[in-house]
């Protein structure tokens, strides 16, 4: 009888071995394997110019003989500004509609993902967004791919390095001159400009709340082809603001928007004519592609508008 129950004993010891020995194996091929691809992504995130993210092209201006707009020349249509050129309203928008907590992570809100996943379970769908405001400063800049958990996780790593390199200000300054807001603006300015004819510095509440809407969906809810659509979503920003302490209930109250009535601006297009080819070719002439690409140029001009018209209709 003893010799059966050590026999037992020693079984029963064996298997508790045998989990455990599992466990153990089990957990060092799932660490293995994330440190494997923490590698391999942070070695490709590695490949990627970080000075790409601060470069954003503004179109050269080029000036009448009036010292009036003409025509823009290459680049694309934005106006950069400092952060202290924007309305808090707006900055305080774009912080409750996209990443509450940007000053808390260090680019990437698990905390967040976590969130978003639970509720797209709960939903059966996945249109809770989860990307911070880093990340989403790392695919507008840089070519990260398509849409998929490869280019999300990739995503990630760029971003960690983003946040080395740049201070929180920074990168949301320049976050708000880099994103597309319809209409064919890129940055709060062109977008304030075009949308209301007035300065980011200027936008009120309601005005700031319809523009942060606009991010995620900006040809969708644009205020001029679809001003139901951009109403709701600027509602939307302003229940968002309440829920994080950005504003307070009788501020969303007061800013609630039953109507949209947009001031659109006109911005000056591309002019092409003869007078603009020579333009461009003196400009060519006079300075280096680099600087011509970088953009941001004030180009002053002897062109009467008047003149180029009446010779464009002979």
């Amino acid at each position: 009888m003893k010799f059966f129950a050590r026999l037992r004993s020693r079984k029963r010891s064996g298997s508790r071995l045998f989990r455990y020995g599992w466990k153990v194996t089990l957990f060092v091929l799932l660490a293995t394997a994330g440190f494997a691809v923490f590698l391999f992504y942070g070695t490709w995130a590695q490949t990627f110019d970080m000075n790409k993210v601060g470069e954003m092209p503004e179109r050269n201006t080029v000036y009448d003989v009036d010292g009036k707009i003409y025509s823009r020349l290459a680049g694309a249509n934005r106006i950069k500004v400092s952060l202290s050129e924007v309305s808090p309203y707006f900055i305080n928008a774009v912080l409750a509609r996209e990443d509450a907590r940007f000053y808390e992570h260090k680019g990437v809100d698990w905390r967040g993902i976590l969130r978003a996943l639970a509720r797209d379970i709960v939903s059966g769908s996945a249109k809770e967004g989860a990307s911070s405001i880093t990340q989403q400063l790392a695919r507008n800049s840089l070519p990260l791919g398509g849409r998929t958990l490869s280019r999300k996780v990739l995503e990630a790593m760029v971003a960690f390095r983003i946040e080395r390199q740049f201070t929180k200000q920074q990168i949301l300054e320049l976050y708000v001159n880099r994103i597309y807001f319809g209409a064919g603006c890129y940055g709060v300015e062109t977008a304030s400009q075009a949308y209301f004819s007035k300065n980011a510095s200027k936008l009120n509440l309601s005005e700031a709340a319809i523009l942060a809407g606009l991010i995620r969906s900006p040809n969708r809810f644009s205020p001029i082809k679809n001003p139901q659509g951009a109403v709701a979503q600027g509602n939307a920003v302003l229940d968002r603001m309440v829920a994080v302490k950005k504003i307070t209930p009788a501020q969303a109250q007061e800013a609630r928007i039953s109507k949209i009535t947009p001031h659109p601006k006109r911005l000056p297009q591309i002019q092409e004519n003869y007078a603009m080819d020579a333009v461009q070719r003196d400009v060519n002439q006079l300075l280096t592609q680099d600087q011509i690409d970088n953009g941001g140029l004030s180009i002053y001009t002897t062109l009467d508008p008047s003149v180029q018209n009446g010779a464009q209709d002979g």
